[in-house]
């Protein structure tokens, strides 16, 4: 039987998502595997792999907030906002040149916090049962609506002012670090920092380094692939949420369906992974009433 866990593998840039969950599928022997969260093609980093059972867990990681490192080129607009795109307007060197630190800090001060912000158009959302990059594709003009995110954290680390892009225009790279909600779009956030200083913006590196409490420093490579040890579903479950301690009884019970009767108080939070004296995850429980009860059960011998 082919392993079941959370893998955590550092995607590398080129790919897209569901390469890398194809090469899983073929490194693991099976057809069910899925991942929580996207990365563009032209991203590095953590993606976080459900296999077999565990993929049941991606629905409570999806909504994990993240960490991101970034290069945000001052001076040059694509049509896609990263490097992928067709460069549509340059800056004058001069001119990107002029912009202050001051003006930089107060542009990226703007971005942080609860803001409303407007997706790339070429993104994976979907528009009236299609994604939005296959109606851009398609000639379709895409203006996607406002979505209410929040970027805890938008700290420039460098500054590289005068770097000659390929094109021979005069740019400005600023290296930062974001951590964010999760359906924040970094790319959005250059195109914004771009638009605030008059120069126009884009990304041309992303390499998402945390997704909740996973952490790429614990990610396999493409090239270790079959043989990475995904974590258990009991482990990877006790990261992401608070763990419940239950009995024999009380496992056997919530795997037929039964409610922890009266047991309300032991729950402190929304959810918690219940785990029982083996060492195994039975299921994500949740409060009913005054009751326990399962939001997602494990098969038994899976977890």
């Amino acid at each position: 039987m082919p392993s079941s866990g959370i893998l955590l593998v550092d995607k590398p840039g080129g790919m897209t998502s569901h390469d890398v969950v194809a090469r899983t599928r073929r490194a693991f022997g099976t057809r069910k595997v899925g991942h929580a969260g996207t990365l563009d093609p032209m991203a590095t980093g953590l993606l976080v792999i459900g296999i077999e059972a565990a993929t049941r867990l991606l629905t409570f990681v999806v909504g994990a907030d993240k960490t991101y490192r970034a290069t945000i080129r001052l001076g040059q607009s694509t049509g896609t906002d990263d490097a992928d795109g067709e460069i549509i307007a340059t800056a004058a060197g001069e001119r990107v040149a002029a912009i202050t630190a001051d003006e930089i800090a107060a542009g990226i001060a703007a971005l942080t916090g609860a803001i409303s912000q407007v997706p790339s158009a070429v993104s994976a959302i979907k528009v009236d049962g299609r994604r939005a990059y296959d109606r851009v594709r398609a000639g379709e003009d895409v203006v996607l609506a406002a979505r209410d995110v929040v970027v805890s954290r938008f700290d420039l680390q460098g500054d590289r002012p005068g770097v000659p892009a390929d094109s021979g225009a005069v740019v400005r790279d600023l290296d930062v670090v974001v951590d964010c909600s999760s359906g924040t779009y970094i790319r959005a956030l250059a195109r914004d920092l771009g638009e605030a200083l008059g120069v126009g913006a884009h990304l041309t590196a992303l390499r998402r380094t945390r997704v909740g409490p996973f952490d790429v420093a614990d990610a396999a490579g493409l090239e270790g692939l079959a043989e990475a040890q995904p974590l258990t579903a009991a482990e990877a479950a006790a990261r992401i949420l608070p763990v419940l301690p239950v009995t024999a009884q009380e496992a056997v019970d919530l795997r037929h369906g039964k409610r922890l009767v009266g047991q309300r108080a032991r729950l402190e939070g929304a959810r918690a992974a219940a785990i029982d004296p083996d060492g195994a995850l039975i299921g994500i429980i949740e409060p009913r009433g005054a009751d326990l009860k399962s939001a997602m059960n494990m098969p038994e011998g899976a977890s």
